[in-house]
């Protein structure tokens, strides 16, 4: 799915390769409305379904800085992109998830996969676009 703005694939200089894993329309749609918006973004890919998350990830060239992930998909899930990015070594992105199901039990699944940020779409998604530039500015 392109991001106005940011033509799907496309690459600015120094900013950061997100790949947004979203089905809902309407969040991609905002979630794309914050990227553009920002210079800290390079590189968009969105992808709507497990499969073709994982697929992406494994490209792995160019490699993403960031993979925003959503825990309940079409297709699949975020608990199955994650465990497939565990089997992938070489792979390092910062893994941001982004969910309607902000229950204690989701949370320690995705930490017990590595995941540090988890962000509520209701509550937090003001939150993304901080923590998109403290990942920018850490690299």
């Amino acid at each position: 799915m392109p991001t106005p703005g940011l033509p799907d694939g496309a690459a600015v200089r120094g900013g950061l390769a997100v790949l947004l894993v979203e089905d809902s329309p309407v969040l991609v749609e905002r979630v794309h409305e914050l990227l553009q918006a920002m210079p800290e973004i390079g590189r968009v890919r969105t992808v709507d379904r497990e499969a073709a998350a994982v697929e992406a990830l494994a490209e792995g060239v160019p490699s993403w800085d960031v993979l925003v992930l959503d825990l309940h998909l079409k297709q699949g899930t975020g608990f199955g992109v994650l465990r497939a990015l565990r089997r992938q070594p070489g792979l390092q992105p910062v893994v941001v998830v982004l969910t309607n199901h902000d229950v204690p039990g989701y949370r320690s699944r995705t930490h017990a996969l590595g995941v540090r940020h988890f962000l509520d779409k209701a509550r937090d998604f003001e939150r993304l676009g901080e923590l998109l530039r403290e990942i920018h500015s850490a690299r």
